[in-house]
């Protein structure tokens, strides 16, 4: 496999990631979740995308890909192995949204190019990463209340948010995925919470992938 090559890659499409807003639609009226996740000892990559209306926030659609896993753990290069499996899931998809959160990272990546950033450009939608551990950067401490939040810097640039979503629990790191804000990517997760740690559209992600007990009960009544 060639490192150098995906690692140009990176830095290539990192300069096309757009950093502003530029919503077809606002407020959205559809929303979607994504998550990834790995079976059978890394050999099959799942993939879970959730569509929610807004601002109910009530589930109306799921899809679920299952694909042979095409290229093993890398650090830093996660969004390669990851991508194929969330463009399966998007194609199955019969509703599409006008905001799209990813459970990983947008531009809080050494390249800028972590996977929410990778897959809002490759599907051209306006994306936001949310991720549940740092990457790369550097922060000042968080207080222990909720709604607790500092930017997340490396190498002098500003990559992001690290915001502590509910009391007692670890901070979410946030960041812009494409056509999103740091800003609007920031007052957007908090406009989809409903009480947990995750924003609701990665936790229906989740939920769905993990097969849990929300989804399963969701899935009895639909």
């Amino acid at each position: 496999m060639d490192m150098q090559a995906l690692r140009q890659q990176q830095i290539m499409r990192a300069t096309e990631i757009i950093r502003t807003d530029d919503f077809d639609v606002m407020p959205p009226r559809l929303i979607a979740g994504a998550d990834v996740g790995f079976e059978q000892g890394g050999d099959i990559t799942r993939a879970a995308i959730v569509i929610l209306e807004y601002p109910s926030l009530k589930p109306v659609e799921y899809q679920l890909a299952r694909i042979a896993t095409q290229m093993p753990y890398i650090p830093g290069f996660l969004s390669f192995r990851e991508t194929p499996a969330l463009m399966q899931a998007w194609s199955q998809l019969e509703l599409k949204p006008d905001l799209l959160y990813v459970d990983g990272h947008g531009i809080s990546h050494p390249r800028r190019l972590g996977v929410a950033a990778h897959f809002g450009l490759l599907v051209d939608t306006p994306t936001i990463g949310v991720a549940k551990k740092r990457l790369c950067g550097e922060y000042q401490p968080l207080d222990a209340a909720p709604g607790s939040c500092q930017p997340l810097h490396h190498k002098g640039e500003k990559i992001g948010w690290v915001w502590r979503s509910k009391a007692r629990c670890n901070p979410l790191f946030i960041s812009t995925g494409h056509r999103v804000s740091h800003d609007t990517a920031l007052q957007w997760v908090e406009n989809v919470m409903a009480g947990y740690r995750l924003p609701e559209p990665t936790r229906w992600a989740d939920a769905v992938a993990s097969r849990r007990p929300a989804f399963l009960r969701w899935q009895q009544d639909s």
